[in-house]
């Protein structure tokens, strides 16, 4: 096997590998830290695709609750969720958003790619991207899931008690866990 040239002692093994054996080994090194890479642009696309939409499904009178972006080997998927409150999304609302951001994506090209776009609804068990969303749903049963264990666990599924400036309060089975907002990987609401 290929050892890269780390020792114990240099915050680069650690910081790259925390807890894997003795010494790092090269190509686990590669791999985690191209995973890291990826989170990173994933994250960035995201963010970037927000800020180019937000206004225009603004001025069509609605919410952008979210955006998602898996990728699936060459190919993505660019999920949009929009809001309309209480009235409700139509599938009118879905076509009119599709075709506004088709059109800015053919422009802007914020992807990289082939991608599918898809625009719908949150539903009823809905993602939760944000804290302010956290915040409406105070009192209600969402599951997450966390990007590294907290207390031995990435899974939970409880009810939502307080929403802080950086972390969410939820009360799991008679016990409150505090999850940082940074460590939240993905949250629906239980319907």
């Amino acid at each position: 096997m290929l050892h890269i040239g780390l020792t114990e002692g240099d915050p680069g093994a650690k910081k790259c590998i925390s807890g894997v054996g003795r010494w790092p080994i090269f190509y686990l090194c590669d791999l985690l830290c191209a995973v890291r890479c990826r989170e990173l642009v994933l994250s960035n696309s995201i963010a970037l695709v927000s800020d180019l939409i937000r206004p225009t499904v603004t001025a069509l009178g609605l919410e952008l609750w979210g955006v998602e972006h898996v990728v699936q080997g060459r190919f993505s998927v660019l999920r949009v969720y929009i809001d309309k409150g209480d009235d409700g999304v139509t599938i009118d609302d879905c076509e009119k958003v599709s075709r506004q951001i088709s059109g800015i994506f053919d422009v802007e090209d914020p992807i990289a790619g082939e991608y599918t776009l898809e625009v719908s609804s949150p539903g009823m068990d809905r993602p939760l991207f944000e804290l302010g969303q956290f915040e409406r749903y105070v009192g209600s049963v969402v599951t997450v899931r966390l990007r590294s264990p907290l207390e031995g666990r990435r899974k939970f599924k409880g009810v939502i008690q307080k929403v802080e400036a950086d972390a969410v309060r939820l009360l799991v089975d008679d016990k409150e866990y505090v999850l940082p907002a940074s460590a939240i990987d993905k949250a629906n609401l239980v319907f």
